[in-house]
């Protein structure tokens, strides 16, 4: 591990064993964390890299935050299909869990999240069983302009060729699809969209959100006006600083709360 002030650079073995890095930002030296985000890049699982989230994950520790940017096997690169991804989150997550744990954090001041195809693979880790079950678990999600809420929406030929694209059956597809999965007792939820999101219509994002609330889960959705995918980067529309804000301040109220 390498050590930049608050800021340390390190790896996890993935599930095929290969070692993928983790960027670990933390609090100022002898501030103890207050809550703790593991977060994952997007790029539609075939692109980025943990870099991507590095000043999101900056400023979020300059406000008690241990945050911590991970890097997943990328499509063509490692991995054969979303279910590698999706395996990598998972280890990532307990690894997360362990990291915070020798912080002093417990599951309850704990969230994952991400930006696009990394916030659907975190959120999708969250709601859906595993066959090995984490012995740290996550107990909160914040999704920046996230993807893949509900996939049976799209047409037929578009479900096949997203289906090939990820690396799945046809028939599969569903299998991925967010609001498939809306249960009672699923993660309070904080989701940061554009009004004119190309990816991902943030009508689709509206129903998801009130699908949740329908279920009885904490689903809040902050929606940015004219803003569209990707709109939460630094220089990108100008809304960094408030989406950093709100990510804080949800995340910081629920470890008042505990």
């Amino acid at each position: 591990m390498v050590r930049a002030g608050g800021e340390s650079s390190t790896f996890y073995r993935a599930a095929d064993g290969s070692e993928l890095p983790l960027l670990v930002f933390e609090p100022v030296e002898g501030t103890p964390p207050r809550a703790g985000i593991v977060l994952f890049h997007g790029g539609a699982l075939r692109e980025g890299s943990p870099d991507g989230l590095a000043p999101h994950c900056r400023a979020l520790a300059s406000r008690g935050i241990l945050a911590v940017s991970a890097g997943y096997r990328l499509l063509g690169r490692g991995a054969a299909g979303i279910d590698d991804c999706l395996a990598d989150v998972r280890r990532v997550v307990e690894r997360f869990g362990r990291l915070a744990a020798s912080r002093g954090l417990d599951a309850p001041h704990l969230a994952s999240g991400g930006s696009s195809a990394g916030a659907h693979l975190a959120m999708l880790a969250a709601m859906t069983p595993s066959s090995t079950a984490p012995e740290f678990g996550i107990t909160a999600l914040v999704a920046l302009n996230p993807a893949g809420l509900d996939l049976g929406s799209f047409e037929p030929n578009a479900q096949r060729r997203l289906a090939q694209q990820v690396g799945v059956a046809a028939d599969r597809l569903i299998e991925y699809s967010l609001i498939e999965f809306v249960r009672p007792g699923n993660p309070p939820t904080q989701i940061h969209h554009g009004t004119r999101d190309e990816i991902e219509p943030i009508g689709s994002v509206r129903q998801f959100r009130d699908a949740m609330v329908r279920a009885g889960n904490e689903c809040t959705l902050l929606e940015y006006e004219h803003a569209e995918h990707g709109f939460h980067y630094p220089g990108t529309g100008g809304h960094f600083d408030d989406v950093i804000d709100a990510t804080a301040r949800f995340l910081l109220c629920r470890t008042a709360t505990t």
